[in-house]
């Protein structure tokens, strides 16, 4: 699956760049944002944090102004990070959002917005040979704060071949 223009939420930029992980956005795709919202929720942890640090160093991210968040998204009660990407997905359909909470995932149902979570990335990334191992992966996400079912988990590891 090409993936062409991406916007990614805090939690899977936190924990992709807590396990040292985060190349694997660029790998796999040229256009990827980060709406302010998101950007301000992740440097609120301040500059010793990993992920506050990477977004700082990347040349590979864009960071989008403040935008308004749409009505039909906002209806949803989500936080500010989640609302902001799901506002600019929706508003621009051609873009897949990158997001793991399960109320946000619910809400792009609701809307038809494209997304993909942090372990999708990883079997994405294995089929693309980015990485070698979704298991791996998932173990250093995981300690990196990433939640995860042992549902959700299976069914990565058998998407992944593994």
């Amino acid at each position: 699956m090409p993936i062409d223009l991406l916007v990614v939420n805090a939690s899977p930029l936190i924990t992709l760049f807590r396990s040292g992980l985060a190349e694997v956005l660029p790998a796999l795709c040229p256009d990827i944002v980060v709406p302010n919202a998101v950007w301000q929720e992740i440097t609120e942890a301040g500059y010793e944090d990993a992920a506050a640090k990477g977004l700082g160093s990347v040349n590979w991210l864009q960071h989008l102004p403040s935008e308004p968040i749409d009505p039909v998204v906002q209806a949803w009660d989500l936080g500010a990070g989640e609302s902001a990407v799901l506002s600019h997905t929706y508003a621009q359909g051609e873009y897949r959002a990158v997001l793991d909470d399960a109320a946000a995932r619910c809400c792009a149902r609701a809307l038809n917005i494209h997304t993909l979570g942090t372990g999708g990335l990883l079997v994405v990334a294995k089929r693309a040979g980015v990485i070698l191992s979704v298991a791996d992966a998932l173990n250093e996400l995981k300690k990196s704060g990433l939640w995860i079912s042992q549902k959700i988990e299976r069914l990565l590891l058998h998407e992944a071949g593994e």
